[in-house]
């Protein structure tokens, strides 16, 4: 037999045989889920369950055909019927105001049928009342020691709002189906002990909110005496929030000062300045060795160049510099004679001059800064080697100067070969100083200032 003509079937026989008439009345609060029970012991046998809201067929099993239906016509109960297909039960979850009505259920065994029908009546959850203090009808003389306190809820139907003094009731008041807001003032004196609270309900729930009158009701009294804090107090709250600072701020501060230390580890001692003689052939190339193995992240290393002649206040010019271990100045505008034959080692400060050209003959000076201070200095004097090997005058005058102001270790004259290798050293005893070392900021012989 096809499903239309089972459901002909069931209304021929709703209109010889009359229902139960019995209505049970549901309420259900608004997100909540209900069951409608289904009472299987009516019929001796079931074949059809069906239920139905208003004229809309919405669940059926039928036991002929060992088939469970769900009709979902809209998007009103989309996802949210649950139909046990042990008992017939109708579950209906996340419920909202479209779900409020008449649901019937009808059972059919043969030519029994039973039919009970539900009402659904769907409200709304219900608001927790917010206590307020009237300060516009709280008493302000001294004489008449009453606070005034309003509770209230708003958007509300079909409650009742109240004020209890323990289980009595003190005021009452309540709404019909209209959705407004809702006020209830209260007076108690303010050493009253009593306990106060302000309940709204309905027909199936209610909230209540309990009133603090310490906290809500206090006078100008209450206010100075929690300004004065004893003197102890003061002190022990400052002790507890300045103490940590301050350790905090030492802590800072000498993880600062060591991590400087190490970046500028050996600071204290500059090295003495050094004359060293290199011979090399022209078309060669000559390497200036600077004696350290690494540049520091917060060095400034500056090679300058002065001419071989016997006048040693000449003008050095700068050809090149280094800042830290990344960043290399090629002092544009001054090293055009030495165009592209520069190399500038990154990791030592080397200085590498290729292809030498008779302009290359003279002197070079190397200045090392860190810390804002000279640490390094050298010179060296650059000549051909098809020179005889006598020293020259502008070499005799520098020796002289160095040794007599400066008490500097002097290099003996060597021949690099070509191989730009630094010469060895003779040492003085007296212990060095820098003289002649322009400081870090200053300018040099050429007016150049020594960046650092």
């Amino acid at each position: 037999m096809k499903f239309s003509d089972l459901f002909l079937y069931v209304l021929l026989l709703k209109a010889v045989f009359a229902d139960s008439g019995e209505v049970e009345v549901l309420s259900v609060i608004e997100g909540d889920s209900v069951t409608l029970h289904c009472s299987l012991n009516s019929i001796k046998k079931v074949e059809v369950i069906l239920w139905t809201f208003g004229t809309d067929r919405i669940a059926e099993i039928n036991k002929l055909i060992d088939s469970i239906s769900l009709y979902v016509l809209d998007e009103t109960f989309r996802d949210r019927l649950k139909l046990d297909h042990q008992n017939g039960s109708l579950t209906i979850t996340d419920i909202t105001f479209k779900h409020a009505g008449l649901y019937e259920l009808q059972i059919i065994g043969g030519k029994e049928v039973f039919s009970k029908r539900f009402n659904i009546t769907v409200s709304a959850r219900l608001p927790v009342p917010v206590l307020i203090r009237d300060c516009s009808s709280s008493s302000s003389s001294p004489s008449e020691q009453y606070c005034s306190v309003v509770c209230s809820v708003v958007n509300v139907s079909a409650v009742s709002l109240s004020w209890y003094k323990g289980n009595s009731v003190l005021s009452s008041i309540s709404v019909s189906d209209l959705s407004i807001s809702l006020s209830l003032p209260l007076e108690v004196e303010y050493q009253d002990k009593n306990t106060y609270r302000c309940v709204i309900n309905n027909t199936i729930s209610n909230q209540t909110t309990r009133l603090d009158i310490n906290t809500l009701c206090y006078t100008s009294d209450d206010l100075n005496k929690e300004d004065d804090l004893p003197v102890s107090r003061v002190l022990l709250i400052c002790f507890g929030v300045v103490t940590p600072l301050i350790l905090a701020a030492v802590a800072i501060f000498c993880w600062r000062r060591r991590k400087r230390q190490e970046q500028f580890d050996g600071d204290d001692t500059a090295e003495m300045d050094e004359l060293k003689t290199v011979s090399v052939s022209v078309g060669e190339s000559v390497t200036l060795n600077t004696g350290i193995t690494k540049i520091k992240r917060f060095d400034v290393l500056q090679w300058r160049f002065g001419e071989l002649n016997s006048d040693v206040t000449n003008p050095f010019i700068v050809i090149n510099r280094l800042k830290g271990s990344n960043s290399v100045d090629g002092a544009s505008g001054h090293n055009e004679p030495f165009k592209d034959r520069l190399q500038l080692d990154k990791q030592n400060g080397y200085l590498t001059i290729s292809d030498i050209r008779p302009t290359d003959f003279g002197i070079y000076k190397l200045n090392i800064a860190r810390n804002r201070r000279n640490v390094i200095s050298k010179t060296f004097i650059v000549k051909d080697s098809s020179e005889k090997e006598e020293a020259s005058e502008t070499e005799s005058l520098l020796t002289t100067e160095l040794i007599s102001d400066t008490g500097v270790h002097v290099a003996e004259r060597t021949n690099s070969g070509g191989r730009g290798e630094a010469a060895n050293l003779t040492p003085f005893k007296q212990p060095p100083t820098l003289p002649t070392t322009p400081e870090c900021g200053g300018a040099d012989e050429a007016g150049e200032e020594l960046n650092c």
